[in-house]
């Protein structure tokens, strides 16, 4: 018994060695010019890469009322700021093709404003995409700000 297990511990360290053996090439790959002057090109590479499915979105983030607030945003950027409100953000967005299936989240969360009770509550947000308003919080009835997710 004591041959057999040496023998299985051998054949696999055999094995493992011949696996990784095989892994390896006599030929070096060539360098990758990662845009650098002067750097060798196949003519494979020299056309840029492009993004598989590339569906693009204009996106539009809002946030009412006056005053200031903190407002923390991403998917079109991405921050954490103090704003004078109104405020807006637009800009465009192109998913990949794994995107288009599993989506691409897009939120605003404004801080507090004075309300016209004079209570504070959130300021209103609303996301627009490709011009048509996709999710709005009045910051009052709901207060979780506003979340889409593009597919």
């Amino acid at each position: 018994m004591r041959r057999t297990t040496t023998g299985t511990a051998l054949g696999a360290a055999a094995a493992a060695a011949v696996l990784l053996t095989g892994c390896g090439s006599d030929t070096p790959k060539p360098a990758a010019d990662n845009g650098k002057p002067g750097a060798s090109q196949s003519p494979a590479s020299s056309a840029p890469a492009a993004k598989s499915g590339g569906a693009t979105h204009e996106v539009t983030l809002e946030v009412g009322g006056t005053g200031k607030t903190a407002v923390m945003y991403s998917g079109v950027d991405s921050g954490f700021e103090q704003q004078t409100l109104p405020w807006t953000k637009s800009g465009t967005v192109e998913l990949t093709a794994a995107e288009q299936k599993v989506g691409y989240l897009v939120n605003v969360v404004p801080g507090t404003i004075t309300g016209a009770d004079g209570k504070l509550q959130q300021a209103p947000c609303v996301i627009k995409v490709d011009g048509k308003k996709v999710a709005e919080s009045d910051g009052v009835t709901t207060t979780k700000g506003c979340s889409y997710t593009i597919k």
